[in-house]
């Protein structure tokens, strides 16, 4: 199944990096429910799908297939995701003396998810090769907001025999205006821990999290 994820975004006819990124965010059926939640009043359980959103719209697990190319500076991309219409842009803003990059993803009833990363440069390692980067993120819903805020790095295990796969490790810290605080954790074998309000979530892969 990872395999499959990695070859959308990074598909056999090539992408840049701008494309990779604004594939990798392809994932917004995370932020479906948030509007809902939101309106019963389960404000922390909206902030976890929304921390579960920013994690692995950040990160990849599967087949490296291919390095994307590199973008100039200023360049931009926008691809709408495929399952629930969400218009998602990527920007290079920087690439000296770091790759800063920025994001956002509108969805079809105009809640905003927005970021930016700052690839800080490569770490060689006997796990692979890390980029590290620093990474925070702002939700929006009508009066609702969320902040997150971390590092994600991105690993590449090498392989000789052409199997060379990506796979992401870090944390992510966030908190919302209705006063909810937690902590995400993801491992270097996607294993995701969250804590909203220092209580721990059971994680489901089905676009949910169930407290």
């Amino acid at each position: 199944m990872s395999d499959d994820v990695t070859r959308y975004e990074l598909p056999s006819e090539g992408i840049t990096l701008l494309g990779y990124v604004v594939r990798r965010m392809h994932k917004t059926q995370w932020l479906m429910s948030v509007p809902a939640l939101i309106a019963e009043n389960k404000s922390s359980d909206a902030l976890a799908q929304i921390a579960m959103y920013a994690v692995t719209s950040s990160t990849s697990f599967g087949r490296a297939y291919y390095q994307p190319q590199f973008n100039s500076v200023g360049a931009e991309v926008s691809e709408a995701d495929p399952v629930t219409g969400a218009i998602v842009k990527a920007k290079l803003e920087a690439s000296s003396p770091s790759y800063l990059i920025s994001y956002s993803a509108t969805m079809p009833n105009g809640d905003i998810f927005s970021g930016r990363e700052e690839i800080t440069g490569t770490t060689v390692g006997l796990r692979g090769l890390g980029m590290p980067a620093p990474s925070k993120f702002n939700f929006k819903s009508g009066s609702y907001i969320a902040e997150l805020s971390g590092i994600l790095t991105s690993e590449l295990a090498l392989s000789l025999i052409g199997r060379t796969r990506i796979r992401a490790y870090g944390f992510l810290n966030c908190n919302d205006n209705a006063g909810n605080t937690g902590k995400l954790t993801v491992d270097r074998s996607n294993k995701i821990d969250l804590e909203i309000n220092g209580k721990k979530l059971q994680i489901t892969r089905t676009f949910s999290v169930q407290i």
